[in-house]
């Protein structure tokens, strides 16, 4: 059963599955999940889209993301976030994902090494032929 679960999950690929014990929190909104395309899961933090957000965030993962009608998270683009940002670079992509209809910033704090970031980089990324 287990593979069969595995399986779906790949199929699945990378969605946002909101957090079930912060429903009832009025900052519930401020907390979510994301689903990578291994099964993996990652809690982030979801902040307004704007330049001081961005530009404060070090050592992370960074997705972009715009809202369906039905208020289901989509990821626009993702990025890793370095200790020694350069801001110049992170407002181009500001300006990117901002004209492909982002809105919202989730950011995930938790990995400890560069290596780890890249491995949930690379989860949470869609496909490039899914993007067609």
């Amino acid at each position: 059963m287990r593979d069969l679960r595995n399986d779906r999950m790949r199929r699945a690929g990378v969605r946002e599955e909101r957090l079930r014990a912060t429903a009832g929190l009025r900052s519930s909104s401020t907390l979510s999940s994301w689903r990578g395309r291994s099964g993996r899961r990652y809690i982030v933090g979801v902040h307004p889209l704007n330049e001081t957000e961005l530009l404060e965030v070090t050592d992370a993962v960074i997705l972009a993301v715009k809202r369906d009608r039905t208020g289901s998270g989509i990821v626009v683009d993702a990025a890793m976030a370095a200790s020694d940002p350069s801001e110049q670079t992170r407002l181009r992509w500001l300006a990117k994902v901002q004209d492909l209809g982002a809105t919202e910033l989730h950011i995930h704090r938790l990995a400890a090494t560069e290596d780890d970031r890249r491995a949930i980089f690379e989860d949470l990324r869609e496909d490039e032929t899914q993007d067609s």
